[in-house]
């Protein structure tokens, strides 16, 4: 019961928020819950299964050119919620054609191997221009569902007086996509193939002794976690409503190691906050840039440090301070402190009711025929 709580609180909280806050604030919720979907995929295969990789990028622009292009014009123009699934499929396939390296390769020569991966999607971005749009990009078809279109209509829908344009109907989308991440990711981590690759990445001699097949297994990591940063990708482009090359460079695959790395290796939880970490604070910079020191508003062209780069600096800072004082993230941090909390001792009750006063106490009442008095367990935290 405690535990259906503990999820059901936190989802009807983000349920309601559509009804109370405005286009801005929903905005930075989409973009977090699409990085989270991204960042999800990313820390099972580099915090789990212990593989480096600097392509994600790629995969989330598989996934999000993948949708414009089958659900548009030029493109097969599929049904969007096919071409959703159909991109997501495309993601894991691109994940599964690099997979024999993934499968032989490690560490930072997997690294370098993804990096190669985000030059070359970036160039064929650039001059596939009847499937890409070129630098100017592509604007995304809207999603529609069983008639339900996930976009600004004509005329305008009112739920409980609240007008619900494209963020409020994205939100719950967002929240629906990003629930399944949760409860897949969480399932696979808790699980056999989870035990596996996290033995798989504390020794490869262990596993393989246990007989855990490490190419297999490592080549599957690479697949699931494509598949997640396409799911990502393909809710990006919705919440953007146009894709553009630049987007999915390298600093987005640095963005998102950062997101893990903050967020705490290996841990859903943990790829969540740093994920609403990483995404949330250059938009909040850039919308308070007026009044915060040392800060230009964008634009002003006066030579001062921008909201993006001063926001990179932050979490530049952030993951020095992560890596020096709380190795294991911020989730690692959240648990600790829980832990703290449990074991601190309750509180007495009045003065001359504890065992230091003259008052007979509990145990001596009801065990004073023995010789020695049963102590309190102590709590386990």
């Amino acid at each position: 019961m405690r535990g259906a709580a503990t999820f059901l609180l936190p989802a009807l909280l983000l349920c309601a928020l559509p009804f109370y806050l405005d286009a801005f604030w929903l905005r930075i919720g989409l973009f977090s819950m699409a990085a989270a979907i991204g960042a999800v995929g990313l820390s099972l295969l580099s915090g789990t299964a212990g593989q480096l990789s600097l392509g994600h990028a790629f995969f989330l622009a598989v996934g999000a050119y993948g949708y414009v292009w089958l659900a548009g014009e030029p493109g097969p123009g599929l049904p969007p919620a096919v071409a959703a699934v159909l991109a997501v499929l495309l993601a894991g396939a691109a994940g599964g054609l690099f997979s024999p390296v993934a499968g032989r390769v490690k560490g930072v020569y997997l690294g370098v191997a993804t990096l190669a991966l985000v030059f070359l999607g970036h160039h064929v971005l650039l001059t596939a221009d009847s499937v890409t749009g070129g630098f100017n990009g592509r604007s995304v078809p809207p999603l529609e569902l069983g008639g339900f279109t996930f976009a600004e209509t004509d005329p305008e829908l009112t739920v409980l007086g609240v007008p619900f344009g494209a963020e409020e109907r994205l939100w719950y989308l967002g929240l629906a996509l990003f629930a399944l991440t949760w409860f897949t990711a969480r399932g696979v981590l808790r699980g056999r193939p989870g035990r596996a690759l996290a033995a798989l990445r504390d020794s490869e001699t262990a596993a393989s002794v246990m007989g855990v097949p490490v190419a297999r297994y490592r080549s599957s990591a690479f697949v699931v976690s494509s598949m997640y940063a396409g799911l990502a990708g393909v809710l990006l482009a919705l919440s953007f409503r146009r894709v553009v090359p630049d987007y999915f460079s390298l600093l987005l695959s640095v963005d998102y190691l950062a997101m893990i790395v903050i967020g705490g290796l290996g841990s859903v939880a943990g790829a969540t906050a740093g994920a609403v970490f990483v995404t949330a604070l250059p938009l909040l910079m850039t919308r308070y840039a007026d009044q915060l020191p040392l800060v230009a508003t964008p634009g002003s062209g006066d030579g001062s440090i921008g909201p993006t780069e001063a926001s990179r600096y932050l979490y530049g800072a952030a993951i020095v301070v992560i890596l020096l004082y709380a190795p294991d993230g911020l989730h690692g941090l959240a648990r600790r402190t829980r832990a703290r909390l449990r074991r601190r001792p309750s509180v007495t009750g009045p003065p001359g009711t504890g065992p230091s006063s003259g008052a007979p106490s509990a145990e001596t009442d009801t065990a004073g025929d023995t010789a020695t008095t049963a102590r309190a367990k102590e709590h386990t935290p």
